[in-house]
């Protein structure tokens, strides 16, 4: 009787004591909200991309085929939008990974209230976009402290988020103002996890700090630059609150649709347009730029930053 009863007791300790199953419970939760929250409304998305559907009258939907994602792609509103989102992707993601890779190593040596400036850079992230954007909109209206500093560069002396020439360079700016303090404790994390050993070789050597930089922390930190760089470039195509912030007394993508991306044109024409079709068509055409931009990238930095 005691040898019948020792051994489920051993199965389940060892089931209890393999990764497999340990790992299983903890993911187990997140496949399930993702199955819910993404993969349910994804699917249900792509089907309705094929169908002329009203948000207030989706039982009366019926199939077109193709003609949402044709009508889009001809569609001039959406090219201007696709075109805004890729400048501030192509301009914003390099300036903010050269920032934050700069500010984290410098946060990195043994100064005197590095803690203190390392929660100053992080605090833009954490703070609401609607009052980020409300505070530089005060800043760079015409004859504030900002603009007349800029006009000694050349720029003019403008309400810059009321310029169809610089309300888009306005939402630039304050993008990469809001989101360097985050891939900062990215790196951060990074560079802390590279050997010391590395550099002590190097020195041994002879190599000095630039060598270092470029053959060393540059190297190992490139999985942290693949993150940074998928996930800021998903992050630029989304921006969204800060475009509404200065289109509020205007139509979305104000002044005169110089300010329109991706997200608004998806969000003008599914949401306040009602039309679901042509909405969910909008978002998969979306994805498939989001996924072609990332494969293009892992290719381009080495299997997802693999050494």
């Amino acid at each position: 009787m005691k040898k019948a009863n020792t051994k489920p007791r051993k199965s389940i300790r060892s089931l209890g004591d393999s990764d497999l199953f340990v790992g299983w419970l903890f993911i187990t939760p997140f496949l399930l909200l993702w199955l819910f929250w993404f993969f349910g409304p994804f699917v249900e998305s792509f089907i309705r991309s094929f169908q002329d559907a009203n948000f207030i009258a989706l039982e009366d939907a019926k199939f077109i085929g193709l003609d949402n994602y044709l009508t889009i792609l001809k569609d001039s509103d959406f090219h201007l939008a696709l075109k805004h989102s890729l400048t501030i992707v192509i301009i914003a993601v390099p300036i903010q990974i050269f920032l934050a890779l700069m500010i984290s190593i410098a946060l990195n040596q043994p100064i005197r209230g590095r803690g203190i400036f390392r929660t100053i850079y992080s605090i833009p992230y954490i703070t609401s976009s609607i009052a980020v954007t409300t505070v530089f909109m005060v800043l760079f209206r015409q004859n504030q402290i900002v603009t007349k500093t800029l006009s000694f560069l050349g720029f003019p002396n403008e309400t810059w988020y009321a310029n169809i020439n610089l309300a888009l360079p306005f939402i630039i700016i304050l993008f990469i103002w809001q989101q360097v303090g985050f891939f900062m404790i990215i790196y951060l994390a990074g560079l802390q996890g590279i050997p010391s050993e590395l550099y002590e070789a190097s020195i041994i050597d002879g190599c000095n700090g630039f060598q270092k930089f470029i053959y060393i922390t540059i190297p190992m930190l490139r999985p942290v630059t693949f993150f940074i760089v998928t996930v800021g470039t998903i992050n630029a195509f989304q921006i969204y609150d800060q475009v509404a912030a200065i289109s509020r007394y205007g139509s979305l993508g104000s002044p005169a649709g110089s300010t329109s991306t991706v997200i608004t044109y998806f969000y003008q024409h599914g949401i306040r347009y009602m039309d679901i079709g042509y909405g969910s068509a909008s978002v998969i055409i979306f994805f498939m730029i989001i996924l072609f931009i990332t494969f293009i990238q892992k290719k381009l930095l080495g299997e997802g930053g693999g050494q």
